[in-house]
């Protein structure tokens, strides 16, 4: 039975807490634990006064430190907050992604957003579009749905990887960002359900919840991508989407990527059940281990899915050209509501995308090797200074989803590595409501030398939670622009 929020029976939750020295981990991390779990499951409700430290240590038989710094740490967390007059009180957690945008500060360690530093094709690429740019210039500037000779890129590209493709059914739009919620915020309808990975990229969600829909999370497992698949099936059966949000190759966070044979049944699923299918391809072509796999979308009526693609981590965050590639009829109905939104995306940057789409094997092949080199640095840290988080080795993409031991926040690692010059994202950022607090992604994007930094930062971070009380946030906290 719930406690009654008034309710602060230190005798009553101690028997709910149950001993402490079964549980993994520092006794303060384990009472927070279990103090979430309560909440989880609605026995402690958002509001339920938590009982004086003193009382409750004599209850459970520790320190009154222990209790002390167990609250602190919910605190952190987001699931208790202090009421004058009042107490430690139980607080619900935001379900908003906790998100940051993204630091210019050089003396940040940037680990929140998994984008590299720029590829020196792009560079050449600038100079050779400002060389072209004078037969442009005469016009009025404006391109709306993408510049001819990018539009036809794209399209040959899609082509060459055996999903043949005409230039009338790719718009250009101003990041792989953009293209997702052009396709959500024109197809979807308030009320509208839509099947998402569970984890996801948490932009995905919010663009999802801001144009009325509901997300269906489908668990995703990076060790089991295709377990995935039967998942989605049941869920579609019992849910009926309209829409699926799916990053089949090296999904973020998780980096589990879709087998060839597990991609044409989910394939077949959605299209089947009516479900329109928006594929993110952000990550398609940053394998490191193993080769390329059939677009999603090859071998399905083109109608069936959006795909949408640009050029942010294989070339470069701060070169916002992005597309998506539909059914024509469909691309012209996307494109006429990108139009009455923006014009059109520059046109400097579009012919410079242009040059880099042509030349994109090599881009991406001096890409992989970087991310390569940096993906076994970073796996070498977190081995040596971490043994105690599973960092399973990913196969492709940008980051590492690690998954922290037992009693461990990633809240908390945050809010502590903070101080330390370091912004990272929380594992509930991934996850629909408080799901994935016990895992935290770790991008392998910046310098070797930056990697071993992170990682000494959060090895330091960690022994300081798991030892004793909470490093303590700072007075106010560290603001990220």
């Amino acid at each position: 039975m719930p406690l009654h929020p008034d309710q602060s029976n230190a005798a009553e939750l101690a028997g709910l807490v149950g001993p402490l020295g079964n549980l993994p981990g520092p006794r303060y991390a384990a009472l927070a634990r279990r103090v979430r779990e309560l909440a989880a499951v609605g026995q402690l409700p958002p509001g339920t006064r938590l009982p004086a430290e003193r009382d409750l240590a004599a209850a459970l038989a520790v320190s009154r430190v222990t209790v002390a710094s167990a609250y602190r740490l919910l605190r952190e967390q987001g699931h208790a907050r202090t009421r004058h007059g009042a107490g430690t009180v139980v607080e619900a957690p935001g379900t908003e992604p906790v998100w940051t945008t993204p630091s210019t500060d050089p003396a940040i360690l940037e680990l929140a957003h998994a984008a590299p530093e720029a590829a020196p094709q792009l560079l050449p690429a600038y100079r050779e579009a400002l060389d072209r740019l004078p037969a442009v210039a005469a016009g009025h500037g404006y391109a709306p749905g993408g510049l001819p000779e990018l539009r036809e890129a794209i399209a040959d590209r899609y082509t060459a990887r055996g999903l043949p493709t005409d230039p009338e059914q790719v718009v250009v739009t101003a990041g792989t960002g953009d293209a997702t919620a052009l396709a959500i915020e024109t197809l979807l309808q308030p009320g509208d359900r839509v099947l998402v990975e569970h984890p996801t990229y948490p932009g995905a969600v919010a663009m999802v919840t801001a144009a009325g829909g509901r997300c269906v999370p489908v668990a995703v497992d990076a060790g089991d991508p295709d377990a995935m698949v039967r998942a989605a099936s049941v869920a579609v059966r019992q849910s009926s989407p309209r829409m699926a949000f799916l990053m089949p190759d090296f999904s973020n966070p998780s980096g589990a990527r879709l087998s060839a044979a597990g991609r044409r049944r989910l394939a077949a699923t959605l299209w089947q059940q009516g479900v329109l299918t928006v594929v993110d391809e952000v990550a398609a072509e940053l394998y490191l281990d193993d080769g390329p796999l059939p677009p999603y979308a090859a071998g399905l009526p083109d109608a069936a899915t959006v795909t949408v693609g640009g050029l942010s981590k294989a070339v470069w965050g701060g070169l916002r050209v992005g597309w998506l590639r539909t059914d024509g009829a469909l691309a012209a109905s996307l494109g006429a509501a990108l139009g009455r939104r923006q014009l059109s995306v520059g046109l400097l940057d579009q012919l410079a995308a242009a040059v880099l789409v042509r030349d994109l094997d090599a881009v991406l092949e001096s890409r992989r090797a970087l991310l390569r080199e940096r993906r076994d640095v970073l796996l070498a840290e977190l081995a040596a200074r971490l043994p105690a988080w599973t960092a399973p080795r990913p196969r492709g993409g940008l980051s590492v989803w690690c998954a922290l031991p037992p009693g461990s926040s990633s809240a908390a690692l945050v809010a502590a590595a903070a101080p330390l010059g370091m912004v990272l994202a929380e594992g509930r950022a991934f996850g629909t409501g408080t799901a994935f607090d016990d895992h935290l992604r770790v991008p392998f994007t910046l310098p070797a030398a930056d990697l071993r930094t992170a990682v000494a930062g959060l090895a330091a971070v960690d022994a300081a939670l798991r030892s004793g009380p909470p490093v303590r946030s700072p007075a106010r906290p560290v603001t990220v622009v």
